[in-house]
């Protein structure tokens, strides 16, 4: 005995056909928005490196879509009010970045040599150039004084738990400004500086440690310096408080004995980045 509950095969036949040989406009529009939603929803999840997030909320879509094509207890209006939660909910985590993402949409048009001016162009490397040797000029300061230093290059998709767990400061960087940051005793020496773009955006932040295996003279600093590498997409740069010795970490492989030529192409390699996105404006 079939259970009452439960649709018959003809019956989800004759509803699955029905919504091809009756679409109206109506209908027409909520498949579009049916289909601009999920898109915008994959879309930022994927940016955010949240694979996880994205099976969980495709399958969460499967799943109640075969529950509305089997069960009479429920129907497509249901099915619309647990989309539009659903969407809502994986949207709001990631209310940040999403905001971040609408913000920065202008400035992501392919760059061609109609729209980008040579002078525009050579301004702002200009000032790449200027961000990249105050940095280096800080980091050699350091590590010749043996102060220990911890700077993320971030490309402001961090966590802001992480921003939040220190001292925002949206400060212009500045070598003398970095230095006095990691001095011995000072409020934010133990903590990471994040750098985003042209900005110091926060000091003192704590970061996740790697789980890796590594010799024993990796400190937390370089634990730490490597673990964000791991979790999120950032290069890291560190200098030993022990032995002045400066490294570069990037997805988790870190690089020992950077002078200053090979951490000038690492910074350059990241305000590369940056200088596209100038050059788009």
């Amino acid at each position: 005995m079939q259970d009452p509950r439960m649709r018959s095969i003809s019956e989800i036949w004759s509803g699955i056909t029905s919504v091809f040989t009756q679409i109206g406009w109506i209908m027409a529009v909520e498949l579009i928005l049916f289909a601009v939603i999920i898109y915008f929803v994959l879309k930022t999840l994927w940016e955010n490196n949240a694979k996880r997030f994205t099976a969980v909320y495709v399958l969460l879509l499967l799943m109640a879509g075969c529950i509305t094509l089997f069960s009479t207890q429920f129907d497509v209006l249901s099915f619309y009010l647990f989309f539009l939660v659903l969407s809502l909910f994986f949207l709001f985590l990631f209310s940040m970045e999403l905001k971040r993402s609408i913000w920065n949409s202008g400035k992501r048009a392919p760059i061609t040599a109609s729209s980008v001016s040579t002078t525009k162009m050579t301004a702002v490397a200009s000032r790449a150039d200027e961000y990249v040797n105050g940095i280096v000029k800080a980091v050699q300061n350091l590590s010749k004084n043996d102060i220990g230093a911890l700077i993320v290059l971030s490309n402001g998709n961090l966590p802001k738990e992480i921003i939040e767990s220190g001292v925002t400061l949206n400060a212009q960087i500045s070598g003398q400004l970095i230095e006095g940051i990691f001095i011995p005793k000072a409020p934010l020496h133990d903590g990471a500086m994040i750098i985003y773009g042209d900005r110091i955006q926060a000091a003192g932040c704590f970061l996740p440690l790697t789980q890796k295996d590594f010799p024993k003279d990796y400190g937390t600093r370089h634990r730490a310096g490597i673990g964000i590498t791991e979790v999120a997409d950032v290069s890291t740069i560190i200098v030993s408080e022990e032995t002045g010795i400066v490294s570069t970490v990037k997805h988790g492989e870190i690089t020992r004995y950077v002078d200053s030529e090979a951490l000038k192409r690492f910074l350059k390699e990241y305000y590369w980045k940056e200088f596209n996105v100038e050059v788009k404006k």
